[in-house]
């Protein structure tokens, strides 16, 4: 063999090597999905979605120091909670992560408001993690109203302390103490001047629970402060912090409303089978959307809302046909009076104008109700 040809041969085993390598390398990059980076709000009312369904709120209301959450794949965290307030009144903030309903921003897919007689129940689990040198409580809220309003101060909050530290209390006294959902609370009652609040304190700390909100909310009604009627328009865990709070975090939350009976036709959590096609017109920085949705299901959707997430740098302009509830990120569309139930079968179409940058591309999913569609 030839010097020539064997510096060749060589050359050509190191050439199908350094294939071979980054063949796999590219195998690694095509099936390994990509990690979400964490989203950091400082805006004293910014959000942001987590999890395809859950809002991860910063609702600083009662200062004017700066505070910031971070926004992880599983809850989030206060990076910067400066300034304190008084311990006799109200807190600073409630950072913190929901399903629901809140002041319009509501959550992708979710199945709130819905009428309390027809939820059969509506699991939920959540994990704090607690810090020092802070004052604060660690709250989940229940919101209960006698309308399914989406905006605007619930009638009877229900606030369960999980934990609680410095000379901090709730709003109203101590009326007793319950029995709720297998654990034993003191139980204060009052109202903050713009709503009734109904609180449930556990005598020591509790890191994670899973339990179910109706317990609550039946707890509510046997005293007088919601009724059957009423509607669950959303559930919230948090903090309100009095001094500091930097550190404390949710590690985990998790909710859902599973509806019973069929429903009531008069809310908006019947989920039903669903198929959407998503037609688009692009132009240069801006773009129309014509949404179809169809009832692939036996029974009607009544009051139907379709969720969905409108990918990065996308923004809604104007709509038609439906009640568009956020313009950017997490959308909700909502029948009209003419176009508010899909029979078995049939379809809503409502469609919107919007301007984008980077990249064009469509959502990537949508629920009616609740409940997932599948794409057209």
């Amino acid at each position: 063999m030839s010097p020539s040809t064997h510096h060749a041969r060589r050359t050509h085993v190191l050439l199908g090597a350094l294939l071979t390598v980054l063949a796999a390398l590219a195998a690694l990059v095509t099936t390994t999905p990509a990690a979400r980076a964490d989203t950091q709000i400082c805006d004293a009312f910014g959000s942001t979605t987590i999890q395809g369904r859950y809002v991860v709120q910063n609702n600083r209301w009662g200062t004017d120091q700066t505070q910031c959450v971070t926004a992880t794949d599983s809850g989030f965290r206060v990076t910067q909670a400066d300034g304190s307030v008084p311990t006799n009144g109200a807190p600073k903030s409630y950072p913190s992560v929901y399903n629901g309903c809140h002041y319009t921003n509501c959550s992708p897919g979710t199945a709130l408001p819905a009428r309390l007689s027809t939820i059969s129940s509506a699991p939920t689990g959540i994990s704090y993690s607690y810090v020092s040198g802070a004052v604060y409580d660690a709250a989940y809220d229940i919101w209960l109203d006698p309308t399914p309003r989406t905006d605007g101060v619930n009638k009877t909050e229900i606030m369960v302390w999980f934990n609680h530290v410095g000379s901090v209390q709730p709003v109203g006294s101590q009326v007793g103490t319950a029995t709720v959902a297998g654990r034993q609370w003191q139980v204060w009652s009052g109202n903050n001047g713009g709503n009734d609040v109904l609180s449930f304190v556990a005598p020591s700390a509790i890191a994670s629970w899973s339990f179910d909100v109706m317990d609550f909310a039946r707890e509510a009604i046997s005293r007088g402060l919601a009724q059957s009627s009423w509607y669950l328009t959303s559930v919230q865990a948090g903090f309100e912090p009095w001094q500091n709070g930097a550190g404390l975090a949710v590690t985990s939350f998790s909710s859902s409303v599973n509806t019973g009976g069929g429903g009531d036709p008069g809310t908006p959590g019947n989920p039903g089978a669903c198929k959407v096609a998503y037609a688009t017109n692009v132009w240069q920085d801006g773009f129309t959307a014509d949404v179809t949705v169809t009832n692939t299901g036996s029974a009607a959707v009544d009051h139907w809302q379709l969720a969905f997430t409108l990918p990065s740098g996308q923004r809604i302009t104007n709509g038609w046909n439906a009640t568009l509830s956020g313009q950017s990120g997490a959308v909700t569309a909502a029948g009209q009076s003419y176009n508010a139930s899909i029979a078995p079968g049939g379809t809503a179409s409502f469609g919107f104008q919007g301007t984008y940058g980077g990249t064009f591309a469509k959502p990537s999913g949508f629920t009616l109700n609740g409940a997932a569609c599948t794409t057209a």
